[in-house]
């Protein structure tokens, strides 16, 4: 957040089985046709950045029979949901 901001993190209970993460930030978005390409291998917007590491974040939520989903708009921010099974 360039111009600084909130971050807001949670965990809500959404079954007796399932809790969800949210990290909430004020930040300026992100474009919607980067959005779709997110998770993707090599997808990058650093100059030096390698566009795997959000790929192998998700795989990794995915074998622990998780789900990641981020909504964001432009000018107002992005919120990234992390769904996994409680034990």
């Amino acid at each position: 957040m360039p111009t600084g901001g909130v971050i807001t993190i949670a965990v809500e209970e959404i079954s007796d089985h399932r809790i969800c993460l949210f990290f909430k930030d004020e930040g300026c978005g992100i474009p919607e046709d980067l959005l779709k390409k997110l998770g993707n291998p090599f997808v990058t917007t650093k100059e030096n950045g390698t566009g795997l590491g959000l790929m192998v974040s998700y795989r990794i939520i995915e074998n622990h029979q998780g789900s990641v989903t981020i909504e964001s708009k432009e000018n107002v921010g992005t919120t990234l949901k992390i769904e996994l099974p409680r034990k």
